[in-house]
Formats: C-alpha cells, structure tokens, sequence
C-alpha cells in the first residue's frame, strides 16, 4: 500500500459522524480461538445476523482467511460481499481503516495497532496481520491512504461529531501501553492532523473493567451534533456508578468545536452483571502471552456499544432487565431509524460488542 506522505487535516479531510451517510461497513470473521469460545461456533450466527441486517440498508464487507472462506460465504446473505483479508482477530473497528472525508472525497487512516497495550497490557502477543488490515483494505475498496503509525490508536477510542469535536477517554489515550512517549498535548494534536479535530473532549473514564483500557465507544457516543449519549447508574453501590459521574461532571463543563454545551442523555448500564461462565471458559483456547479468561469475570456490557447504519441502530441486548429501556431511549434519538435489539452475549464474551465488530464508511459526494 502506497500512502499519502502529508496529513487529512492538511488536505482538508475530518473524520464524520457515524449518524452521518454511508457506503457501507467492514467486518471480521471470528475464529481466534483465545476470543471465541470453540473458535466462534456461537459467535458465527450473530456476526451473520448483524451484517445481514446492515446489508439491508448498505454495502457490507466481510473479512476472512481463505481457510474460512467457503464457511464464511454459505453462513452469510448473499448481499454480504466476502474478501479474504488475513488478520488475528476479528475487532474491525480498533484494526480497520478509520475513514476520514473532505465532503465529497472519502479515504482511510492507518493507526499504529498494538494489540491494545503492546508489550505492556495488550491482550495478545502477535498482532502482524491485524496491522496490515487497514492498508489492504483501502487497496481491495478503492481509497487513498494516510499513515498516522507510529501513533498508536484504535478506532473504537475515538467518536467524532462530523463538525470538528471528537470524544475520547484520558485512560485509554494516555495509557502506558499506547503512546508513553507523548504528552497529552501532543496526543491531541495527533487527533487534529489525522481526524481534523478542533475540540477534543478527554473524558476520564469508560466503562470499569473494559480490557481495552476503557475505549469511549463502550461509555458515550455521540447521536447528532451536539448530543451524546453517556452510560448510566443511579445506583451508588454499582461499580460503573463513580466513573459515569466523574463523566457527566466533565461533560457538563466543556464547549464542542461549535461553541455547544452537550445535551446529555442517560442510558442505564445492565441491571445485571454479565459474566464469562464455566461452559465459555471450557470453549476458549489461549496462545501464550493472550490475556486469560476466568469463570466469573465480569465482562465490560453496555448498551452504548450500538451501532448506526444508514436505515437502522443496532444495539446489544443481554437478556437484562434494562433491554427494553436502551431501545426505548434509541428509539426517541433516533426517530427516523428502526431500532434493531440483537442478544449479543456472544459477542461480548470476546471482549467487544457491536460497535466494536463494525466499521463505517462514510459514503462519498454527500
């Protein structure tokens, strides 16, 4: 892959909001057996629930090995488009190109991948296939390229507002296993050159527990310019309660890029929590130096880890008391989208959810 030698920023490109028009989205096959417990056999069928409904609306693009190809193809729609494009595991959000626009132009951002902490924290050992994902698949689609390595990020660490405000957690950005060499300061301008940031909300915390060292996607999201929407507890006594505090303090302190103070909704976290339980453990398969699972664990669920397509919002459901009320709330947010609720307690037990298998293209010309 050949890449552009300057910067979006320079050339005039930002990165849009997800809400906004698309062409289409990228996903991954799962098959890392330390992810998906017997190698994705439950995790297969929603992977192919989720890119079946997207494609009702958009292009969807499935990533797999050639080994899986022809499993890959016979599980899916067949408006589902397969390219075999290796890689170690199937986070299309955090290894994807993340796409950046100058309103009518469309190309992608290479970040540096490290496996969410490299040799410090990060949760598997060999991630050298994750790192060329975003580079073949400009190639296979058609779009220019910048390359923001050695900077490493991921795309579920950012959401942006498609006017110039993008979100991110100070415990993700400023973790030691990213960037340690680089200042806040120097962090946010990296979100300026490669997503033409102008304001960048640092929120404190995402989601306890989240091994990614808490993306934002998992905490807040942004629904339309000027509105987010923030994971929530009344409850003092639930452990999410103080970091979604110390959030809505924060947001209710700042300006975005338009001079906005943020309209906050409050999505309620899982009543219950969601556990890795002993028949999960018995499916998994661990490389050496791959964080280990245990029985019991408590897993990082919330429903803001939904994902916007063109016709639709999809958004996690854990058989939880609070299923019904995260549509609810979508539903009054996102009026002229169907709300689309996919038990995904199979996805989560890989560490994600569907924000986190997903990746949008912004549509070009719009």
């Amino acid at each position: 892959m050949r890449y552009r030698n300057t910067t979006p920023a320079a050339e005039g490109f930002y990165m849009p909001g997800e809400f906004e028009k698309q062409r289409g989205c990228l996903m991954i096959w799962p098959v890392r057996p330390g992810s998906w417990p017997y190698s994705g056999l439950w995790a297969k069928p929603v992977f192919a629930q989720i890119a079946g409904e997207i494609a009702k609306g958009e292009e969807v693009y499935m990533l797999t090995d050639e080994e899986h190809e022809a499993e890959t193809k016979q599980m899916l729609p067949p408006k589902v488009h397969v390219l075999v494009v290796d890689s170690d595991d199937a986070w299309a959000r955090d290894v994807g190109p993340t796409f950046v626009t100058d309103g009518e132009k469309v190309r992608g951002v290479n970040w540096n991948f490290n496996a969410w902490g490299g040799t410090y924290d990060g949760l598997y050992a060999h991630w050298e296939k994750d790192q060329k994902v975003a580079g073949r698949c400009c190639e296979l689609l058609g779009y220019e390229c910048y390359d923001a390595s050695p900077f490493v990020l991921e795309g579920g660490s950012v959401h942006s507002d498609g006017e110039g405000t993008v979100m991110v957690t100070e415990s993700c950005l400023l973790s030691q296993g990213r960037n340690p060499e680089l200042s806040r300061e120097q962090i946010e301008e990296k979100l300026r050159q490669y997503l033409g940031a102008k304001k960048v909300f640092w929120l404190p915390h995402g989601i306890l527990g989240d091994e990614t060292n808490e993306h934002v996607d998992n905490i807040c999201a942004f629904v339309k310019p000027g509105e987010v929407v923030l994971a929530w507890t009344e409850d003092p006594a639930h452990p999410q309660y103080e970091y979604s505090q110390s959030c809505f303090a924060y947001l209710q302190t700042v300006t975005d890029a338009k001079g906005r103070k943020p309209v906050i909704h409050k999505m309620p976290m899982p009543k219950n929590p969601v556990c890795v339980k002993r028949e999960d453990l018995e499916g998994y398969r661990f490389e050496e130096g791959e964080d280990i699972r245990s029985e019991g664990e408590v897993l990082a669920a919330s429903y803001i880890n939904f994902y916007i397509a063109n016709h639709c919002v999809l958004v996690p459901q854990f058989d939880d008391p609070n299923d019904g009320e995260a549509v609810r709330i979508l539903a009054g947010l996102f009026p002229e989208r169907e709300i689309v609720p996919v038990y995904a307690r199979e996805i989560i037990v890989g560490g994600g959810n569907i924000h986190c298998i997903t990746q949008q293209i912004p549509a070009e010309g719009r």
